[in-house]
């Protein structure tokens, strides 16, 4: 995924050693500042489902993941309406904490960019 200048720097952490010997102790900070963990839920539960390449990379999960993210939500909600998290061994390791969506979303920005591509062709004669 882009940042908000259009371009993202996880590429170049990840190559640099000590980039991403300062950076990764932060990043796990952060998640685990953020709380959705303690709810249960994965990162890509968070994204923004409105967003048609989101919505279609939700299209195309199996039923299996599906169900996994629909159950997620539900229990995220329930802990939501009663201002509690999930009891501390129930906390979503971060080694479960999977780009599941990620490569569908990634698939659907292609294809939408390469159908923009194709739709603003200019045909021209010889």
């Amino acid at each position: 995924m882009l940042g908000p200048l259009g371009y993202s720097f996880a590429p170049a952490v990840r190559r640099s050693r000590t980039l991403y010997k300062w950076i990764k102790p932060l990043a796990d900070w952060y998640a685990n500042v953020a709380g959705y963990r303690k709810m249960g839920l994965k990162y890509d539960d968070l994204l923004i489902e409105e967003n048609p390449e989101v919505q279609k990379a939700l299209s195309r999960l199996t039923p299996r993941e599906e169900y996994d993210r629909a159950y997620r939500m539900k229990v995220a909600s329930l802990l939501s309406v009663n201002h509690k998290p999930l009891p501390k061994d129930k906390w979503l390791p971060a080694s479960e904490d999977v780009r599941y969506l990620k490569p569908y979303v990634e698939e659907a920005v292609k294809e939408t960019e390469e159908r923009h591509i194709w739709d603003t062709m200019e045909v021209r004669r010889k």
